[in-house]
This record gives C-alpha cells, structure tokens and sequence, in this order.
C-alpha cells in the first residue's frame, strides 16, 4: 500500500494518500475537528494512534488547551474521535509521544509548561500524571524523550534554554537532571529539537536568530551541550524578517534541514559524521509562503513542506547523494497546514 500523508492545521486535519513516484497527494479525508486548531500532530503507526494539538486557550471551561486522541483505521487510514485531554496550559504548540507509545509529552507555549498524559491500551488519554513550569517569560515550544527514552527535553524559546529530565517509562513522571537545563545565549530563542540518528548529538532550531545549534548528548546522563552554531540564511540576509520554524536529521544522518519562514526556503547542511557539526549546503525555495513544518518521508527520497500562507503543500526529491532539494512539481492545495506527517502504509 501507499503510505499515508497526515496534515494539521488552523483549518482542521487532513488525511491523503501519497504517491512515492511524485509525492502527488490524493485526499483520504478532512478536515476532522477544525474548530480545535490542530496545529501539530503526533502519529504512532505502530499502534494505530493519531495525537492532535488543541492549540486554544479554553477548552471545557478550563483555562487550557486540550490533546486530542484518533485511532487510525489500518484499512485506509482514516481517523476516529477517540478522547480529549487538558494539557495543563493554555496554548499547546508541540506534542510528541515517548519511544513506547504509552505517554504523550505536550508543550504549551501560551501558558509556558510542559505535561505528560498517559494513554491507555484503547488509545484513550488520561489526566496528565506530571507537570512541568518554568516560570515567567516561559514559552516551552517543543517536549520530546532522547531514542532511549530515558531522558526528556523541553525547548524554550522565552527563557532560551533546553530543560533537560530524566523521564520514568513505566509512570511517566520527569525529574529535573542536574543541571536541569542547556542555557543558551540571550536571544537564541530555540525552538524545535530532532536527535541524530547515531543518538550522539542533536540539533536546535533557533526561531528569531535565524540559526542551528549542534549539540553534543551524553546519553548515560543526559544532557545536551552546544557545540556550534551555524547561520540558516544566506550570507547578507537579515533574520530580523524571518523566523525559523522546523529543523530534520535525514534517516541516513548524513544532512539535516532547517525551514525559514519570511526567506521562504529550507537550509540544507551536511554532517560532520565525527563531531556532528554542520557545513552549509544551499537553499530550496519552498515554492510557497511560511514553511512551518515539513516532513522527510522514512525511506528518505521525499520532503514535504507545509507552507501556511499560501494554502499548500510542495513535495520535493531528496538527492541521497547531495541532499540537495529538486521541486517533483507536485503541489496539493490545503488551508493553513502547519504540519505535515509521512506514515509508511499501516500493517494489515
């Protein structure tokens, strides 16, 4: 089968079909619950399950944005409803599951903390069984467990730190590591955060400093700390009219992409294998408005970005060799997408 193709955004999710030749996307589905501001998704295709964002400041009387949960039907793809949970603040932005798939850690930006939600054998979320606040000035964009799933990190861009925990599997509940955080310099303002796939580094995506921040990670104690710092834009373009959003390690490990919104392109950089640092190498205009999010599909020969502004999704061919970015000439019209997920097709 083909894999499946899940959008989120302002407008609702949206479920497609994708062609492997092209990247050309035929609709499955969509929009389900556009009145919840989807904004980010979480897929688990291993147990069938689809986690949204509510990215709202209400839901349920509660001052506080809600998870909500999907079970993924394996003959097609579509979704169901499944249940909706708070996630103990307003604004969530980000949410990812742990590497089992039992806990959901969601980020919420308007209200600064991080939470992590159980979910049970049927899929469903249960009341979140821990809590983490940073205090003023916080804006926790991006929460998500080291490949071990031992150890669990939170961006944040407000307070320019990586809080870093150790993170129970079995109960879910995170415990301060020492030191409890990656401070960052003042300004850096980092936002989102992919593991390499050696799980001997990891890279930031620094949202209003127009940068990417290799970093080293022990994974005995788990913590991260910065080695270099390389510039998404090129030369003699200002960050002050652009905003990085989405940063990607390939599957090879060989690149990773960062996605510039306001410069409208995605960086390309190479890896150093030994240090994991990185060497620019070029642009692609993403063919659209505001790349929020894009997705390398697993086999690594596409990238999908999603570009909010002008109401599309562009698909690109991965040069294995190069990781240069060649347009396949496939755009599929969707309102407002700010995320994009390549799911390989489900096991029947």
């Amino acid at each position: 089968g083909a894999p499946l193709v899940y959008v989120g955004g302002h407008e609702g999710i949206f479920v497609f079909r994708l062609d492997e030749a092209d990247g050309a996307l035929s609709p499955v589905q969509g929009p389900l619950d556009a009145e919840m501001n989807p904004t980010f998704l979480a897929v688990d295709p291993a147990r069938g399950r689809l986690f949204a964002v509510n990215e709202l400041g209400e839901v349920d009387g509660e001052l506080s944005g809600a998870v909500s949960a999907f079970q993924i039907r394996p003959e097609d793809g579509t979704l169901t409803f499944i249940n909706r949970a708070s996630s103990k603040g307003q604004g969530p932005a980000h949410l990812a599951t742990d590497r089992s798939g039992r806990f959901v850690l969601v980020a919420n930006y308007g209200g600064g903390t991080a939470a992590v939600l159980p979910v049970g054998q049927d899929g469903a979320l249960g009341q979140a069984v821990d809590e983490a606040s940073f205090g003023r000035r916080s804006r926790s964009h991006h929460a998500v467990t080291d490949p071990a799933n031992r150890f669990a990190f939170v961006t944040n861009l407000g307070l320019n730190t990586i809080a870093q925990f150790s993170f129970d599997a079995a109960t879910g509940q995170m415990e301060p590591s020492d030191p409890p955080a990656l401070a960052l310099p003042a300004g850096t303002t980092p936002r989102h955060l992919d593991f390499h796939p050696s799980g001997r580094f990891a890279y930031v995506i620094n949202e209003s400093s127009g940068s990417l921040t290799t970093l080293s990670y022990d994974p005995e104690r788990g913590t991260l700390s910065a080695v270099a710092t390389v510039s998404t834009l090129p030369e003699g373009v200002s960050a002050e009219e652009n905003a990085c959003a989405e940063v990607q390690v390939a599957p090879s490990g060989k690149f990773v992409y960062g996605s510039n919104r306001g410069h409208d392109s995605i960086a390309i950089f190479t890896v150093d294998p030994e240090r994991g640092t990185l060497t620019p190498a070029g642009h692609a205009p993403t063919q659209g408005k505001t790349p929020r999010h894009f997705q390398i599909s697993p086999a690594g020969k596409l990238l999908l970005v999603a570009n909010q502004d002008s109401n599309n999704i562009v698909a690109f061919r991965v040069d294995e060799a190069t990781g240069a970015l060649e347009p396949t000439g496939r755009v599929t019209e969707v309102p407002a997408p700010t995320y994009v997920g390549i799911v390989a097709p489900p096991a029947r």
